[in-house]
């Protein structure tokens, strides 16, 4: 039986799959419209992007713009303020070939624009709104604080957070509160950035959420076709699934670098969204790639760390990012040499 999600008040009804389209940036045109295509055709009606997503709206427009009525698609913008807000917006429509924009959201903004806090934004958001050129308003974010007064704010008709498996209580608490408040929760990063390996156990976790909309990054035929196979036989939660959760969160739970790339770029010029969870990702994963020279070269610079904090300040999960870097390169180096795994 197919599972249909309804974000809150929006009304906005899809399938249980929703499709991230940050990872088509890395495809040709030809290949995303094709994996699109197969996706709508098969069952998925929305699609969430961002103006930061290089060329990832423009590949949607390509995609969908004879059909855009039958499918729902949300993008994002990282404006801060009024004149850059209007620009993302007509940007967005005119590269998605498109009048409107069915859900219009602030990308992790590291405040919870509000009418009258002096930069215009969420009065912006109104007035595209009356304008017919966004449906509904809503809001990305990695900080809890931001995420539980946009909430409470009662301003925003979805949130869009990360959510998985490896989720905190407070984590928990937002979803429970989005369901309180009649608010669409949107759930990012339902695989951790790809540290949650096994997605059949992570579509039956998110299924017990029934007012949560998963959104899976695909770039790929083969990824595409995995969840696809989930839309006619949902994964149920048996035992052997619930136990592998249990065990991942032993293993991954807490103190782990997320992969959202907010720290970065770094002045020494470490990928420290890829090379703060190496030696978890090493473990997870086929190793031969992990440990390709051009890999080793880009953890070999962790060892340029100027230890000014930049990263630490920026991180939304409050994490050591220095201290996790060193305690990868140490790890990473003893697999490489044999000393360990």
């Amino acid at each position: 039986m197919r599972q249909n999600v309804t974000l809150g008040s929006t009304q906005i009804t899809v399938n249980k799959n929703g499709f991230g389209a940050l990872p088509i940036q890395r495809i040709s045109e030809e290949e995303a419209v094709r994996l699109l295509h197969k996706a709508y055709e098969s069952g998925i009606n929305f699609y969430d992007t961002a103006r930061a997503y290089s060329d990832s709206e423009r590949k949607l427009g390509a995609a969908f713009h004879q059909i855009r009525e039958r499918l729902f698609i949300a993008t994002k913008t990282e404006a801060v303020e009024v004149k850059s807000f209007w620009e993302d917006l007509n940007c967005s429509l005119e590269t998605l070939q498109t009048d409107y924009i069915d859900i219009y959201q602030f990308h992790n903004p590291d405040f919870c624009p509000k009418p009258g806090d002096g930069t215009g934004l969420y009065e912006a958001m109104l007035e595209a709104k009356a304008q017919g050129k966004i449906r509904h308003i809503g809001i990305t974010n990695h900080r809890l604080a931001v995420a539980r007064e946009a909430i409470e704010s009662g301003l925003y008709e979805t949130l869009q957070f990360p959510f998985c498996y490896l989720a905190s209580d407070a984590d928990l608490e937002l979803v429970e509160l989005c369901r309180q408040k009649n608010m669409g929760f949107i759930s990012m990063k339902a695989l951790s950035g790809g540290l949650i390996t096994d997605s059949a156990a992570a579509y039956a976790w998110q299924a017990q959420f029934d007012h949560v909309l998963p959104i899976w990054g695909m770039q790929k035929e083969s990824e595409l076709d995995e969840f696809l196979s989930y839309i006619d036989n949902p994964p149920a939660m048996t035992p052997e699934r619930k136990a592998l959760i249990e065990k991942d969160r032993k293993e991954l739970y807490g103190n782990f670098c997320r992969g959202c790339g907010y720290c970065m770029p770094c002045p020494a010029g470490i990928e420290i969204n890829n090379c703060a969870r190496m030696s978890l990702m090493i473990r997870r994963a086929p190793s031969a790639p992990l440990l390709s020279e051009e890999n080793q070269e880009k953890m070999k610079k962790i060892q340029d760390c100027l230890h000014c904090g930049a990263c630490m300040s920026k991180c939304p999960y409050g994490l050591n990012t220095p201290k996790l870097l060193e305690d990868n390169y140490k790890d990473y180096m003893e697999i490489l040499e044999g000393k360990a795994f």
